[in-house]
């Protein structure tokens, strides 16, 4: 895709993320439209991967969302990527539909490996999915993506201790560095602290990318990380990114972490997203 094609895709999935929500009055949109631009360039520039869906995934890059609360935005990705039509997007959080609010696997949705939502288990589960590709020759990386908020369970730390001990360098995690969660700022729910020193100290090589909403630059520091894997080291994207990006009224606050817009807010939102190219589902 060109440049013009994923900036496009970006206000496509920004469109998506907002019906989806507003559609059955739930879902996470703050998250969401904040990450907008790693999804885009993940799925439409760095990741090699096939919409030949298979649980295996060999031969092919994979990517584990920890932090499930954001499916909207993975949702949309995978349908605009070509993985299930755009029309099951309609169906997101309604009884017996394959988009949960969380992804799940049981009901088989293509491009969901794991079901996620439970904060602090992808990074461990992704560190496994690397090493069973080591195992078996398989020269693909493993992409992950975490909150900020997510990085005060405990888990997670144990998993970053143990991908530098035992050099899992075919992994790349990202977290998104909004500064929010739901319960208002990081600094004031619990304080990460200098979460690049502290990663660091674990072993893992940081990449600091302070433009997340940039679509160039985020496609800049994933190529950049790609090129410094096999080195013996784990390593991590700090992506500072603004939680509900794109939609004037939903940025600078945590009340949008979990709120979906009514009529006339939908409206408002898709106003400042105009989109000519491709089409709403």
């Amino acid at each position: 895709m060109t440049l013009q094609e994923l900036q496009t895709q970006v206000v496509q999935t920004r469109r998506d993320i907002l019906r989806m929500v507003h559609a059955v009055n739930s879902g996470h949109p703050g998250g969401s439209l904040g990450c907008v631009e790693y999804f885009t360039a993940l799925y439409g520039q760095v990741m090699n991967y096939s919409t030949n869906f298979t649980m295996n995934g060999e031969h092919e890059d994979l990517f584990f969302l920890s932090n499930g609360h954001i499916s909207p935005v993975l949702y949309s990705t995978l349908a605009r990527s070509g993985f299930f039509p755009v029309e099951e997007l309609k169906t997101f959080r309604k009884l017996n539909s394959r988009l949960q609010g969380h992804p799940t696997t049981h009901d088989g949705l293509p491009g969901i490996r794991v079901a996620s939502g439970s904060l602090g288990q992808g990074l461990s589960v992704a560190i496994g999915a690397a090493q069973a590709k080591k195992l078996n020759n398989d020269k693909n990386l493993v992409f992950t993506l975490h909150g900020d908020g997510e990085l005060q369970e405990g888990q997670i730390w144990e998993a970053f201790m143990y991908a530098a001990g035992k050099k899992v360098d075919n992994l790349i995690a990202t977290i998104d560095y909004n500064g929010r969660q739901i319960d208002g700022d990081t600094d004031d729910v619990l304080p990460l602290g200098d979460l690049k020193a502290k990663l660091e100290a674990f072993g893992w090589l940081v990449i600091e990318e302070k433009k997340g909403n940039d679509l160039e630059s985020v496609i800049a520091s994933l190529e950049n990380a790609k090129s410094k894997t096999g080195q013996g080291q784990p390593i991590v994207i700090l992506l500072y990114t603004e939680m509900g990006n794109g939609v004037d009224y939903m940025m600078g606050t945590h009340a949008w972490h979990g709120k979906a817009p009514n009529d006339e807010q939908l409206n408002e939102a898709l106003t400042q997203n105009p989109v000519t190219i491709l089409t709403d589902y």
